[in-house]
C-alpha cells in the first residue's frame, strides 16, 4: 500500500516507524543500511527524517518508508502525528543505558494507541560494548508482550542488522518463509563480535524465556521513575 506524499512504486511499500530515546542508535542503524557506512558522530534527529529502504526478497522487491523519529522527550506531543498510518515499527533501546530500556513500555503504549495491531520489533542496540546495564535475561518486556519479537543488534559490528527487517517483511507479506536475496551491502564491521559472546547471549535469552516472571514488577517502578525524570527535563 503506497503512502500519500511518498514516491509511488510498482512493488509493495510500507511505512516503518523507528522510535526510541535519543542516542540509542536509531539513525546510525538506518544509515548503515542506506549507505553501508557506520556514522561515528552522533547527530540527534530533529523531528523526523524519512528515507526509503529497498530489499530484494523471494517475493520480489519491497520498500520500507523509514520514519526515523526524534528521541527528545520535549517532542513527545508531536510524535503521535508521525505514527499515523504506520504499518510496522522498530522500538530501540541501548543496552548500555538502562533508562532507555525503562522508557520502552511508554513508547510501546503510545505507538499502540495510534497503530493498533501492527508488527513491532524490539531491538537492544550496542551489544558490542562490554559493560552493559541491561542483560539479555533482564529484557522482560518482550516476555510480557507476545506480539513483540526481540533482537540484540550491533550496528558497529554488523550483528543481526537484517533480522528486524526480515521479520517485518515476513509479517507484512504474510509468508514466514520469505527470505532476502543477497546480503546487505555493508562496509566491514568496526568491531568484531566474538562467536562465544553471541552464543552466550542466545543462551541467556533462551534461559530467560523458560523462567517465570517475577512477582514484583520492577519494570513498572522503573518506567514511572523514567517518566518522572523526563517530566523534570521538560
Amino acid at each position: 500500500m503506497a503512502l500519500q506524499n511518498q514516491q509511488q512504486a510498482d512493488y509493495p511499500s510500507f511505512k516503518l516507524v523507528i522510535l526510541g530515546d535519543s542516542g540509542t542508535g536509531k539513525t546510525t542503524f538506518l544509515k548503515r543500511h542506506l549507505t553501508g557506512e557506520f556514522e561515528k558522530e552522533h547527530k540527534p534527529t530533529d523531528g523526523v527524517e524519512v528515507d526509503s529502504l529497498d530489499f530484494f526478497t523471494s517475493h520480489g522487491k519491497i520498500r520500507f518508508h523509514c520514519w526515523d523519529t526524534a528521541g527528545q522527550e520535549k517532542l513527545s506531543g508531536l510524535r503521535d502525528g508521525y505514527y499515523i498510518r504506520g504499518q510496522c515499527a522498530i522500538i530501540m533501546f541501548d543496552v548500555t543505558d538502562r533508562f532507555t530500556y525503562n522508557c520502552v513500555p511508554t513508547r510501546h503504549r503510545d505507538l499502540r494507541r495510534v497503530c493498533k495491531d501492527i508488527p513491532i520489533v524490539l531491538c537492544g542496540s550496542k551489544v558490542d560494548v562490554k559493560k552493559r546495564q541491561v542483560k539479555a535475561r533482564e529484557v522482560r518486556f518482550k516476555r510480557k508482550n507476545d506480539s513483540l519479537v526481540y533482537y540484540e543488534i550491533s550496528t558497529k559490528g554488523n550483528y543481526n542488522l537484517e533480522k528486524p527487517f526480515l521479520y517485518l517483511a515476513r509479517k507484512l507479506v504474510e509468508d514466514p518463509k520469505l527470505s532476502f536475496i543477497g546480503p546487505p551491502a555493508l562496509a566491514p564491521p568496526e568491531v568484531r563480535i566474538e562467536l562465544a559472546a553471541q552464543v552466550e547471549r542466545e543462551y541467556e535469552l533462551a534461559i530467560a524465556a523458560s523462567m517465570p516472571l517475577p512477582d514484583k514488577d520492577d519494570e513498572v517502578e522503573d518506567t514511572l521513575h523514567g517518566l518522572h525524570q523526563s517530566e523534570v527535563v521538560q
